[in-house]
C-alpha cells in the first residue's frame, strides 16, 4: 500500500503517517520499495513473528490479573 493509501484509512495527516511508517520500518515490522515516486509498503511477517515473540515473553499473568484489576474498577465505578 502507499503512505496515500494507508492514511485514507485514518483521521491523520500524510505526514504524520510516513513518519509512523518510518519507526516501523527502522524496527523491523515493515519495508518500502520505492516504485517511481511512491513508496509501496508491505508487512514483514518476520518482524511481526519476533514481535509476538517478545510480547508472549514480556506478557505474564501479573499483566493479566492487572487488566482484569482494571476493568472491575471501571466497572464498579
Amino acid at each position: 500500500m502507499t503512505v496515500t493509501e494507508i492514511a485514507a484509512e485514518f483521521t491523520v495527516t500524510r505526514s504524520a503517517v510516513s513518519q509512523h511508517l518510518l519507526v516501523l520500518a527502522t524496527a523491523g515490522l515493515v519495508e518500502a520499495e520505492k516504485v517511481g515516486r511512491q513508496r509501496i509498503y508491505r508487512v514483514l511477517p518476520g518482524g511481526l513473528q519476533r514481535l509476538q515473540a517478545e510480547i508472549d515473553r514480556f506478557w505474564t499473568r501479573e499483566l493479566d490479573q492487572l487488566v482484569e484489576d482494571a476493568h472491575t474498577i471501571r466497572r464498579d465505578s
